[in-house]
């Protein structure tokens, strides 16, 4: 099992920047595919982002791409958004999720494909 504990969330600015960070208890933090997904108020989760095991491929949703990098430390037991050109859309809730993956690269998009979460850290960006 892992442990999920987000942090960095706040108040910014449109065009401002967040680092988002997610520490993973446990000692096996590299077995697992790692995501973020984020619910703003009166909508379904939506996949942000993912990233392999090793950190070497990664995916975003269209709405995010160019504007958004994840990355990882398996040192630290670290995920990590990085969210730069926010938008006032980009207002949620966000969540990082894992799933105990093999070694083929598979970056799951979908919620219910994850089994572990955190609690969420607001998000909020004023225009």
């Amino acid at each position: 099992q892992v442990h999920l504990v987000e942090s960095g969330g706040g108040l910014v600015q449109a065009g401002g920047s967040l680092r988002l960070s997610c520490a993973a208890s446990g000692r096996t933090f590299s077995s697992y595919v790692m995501g973020w997904f984020r619910q703003a108020p009166g909508k379904e989760r939506e996949f942000v982002s993912a990233i392999s095991r090793g950190g070497t491929s990664t995916n975003y949703a269209d709405s995010v791409k160019g504007r958004f990098t994840i990355s990882r430390d398996n040192a630290k037991n670290t995920l990590y958004l990085q969210m730069n050109s926010l938008k006032p859309e980009d207002t949620a809730v966000y969540y990082c999720a894992a799933v105990l993956s093999g070694p083929i690269v598979n970056l799951r998009t979908r919620a219910d494909e994850y089994d572990y979460w955190g609690q969420g850290t607001q998000v909020t960006v004023s225009s």
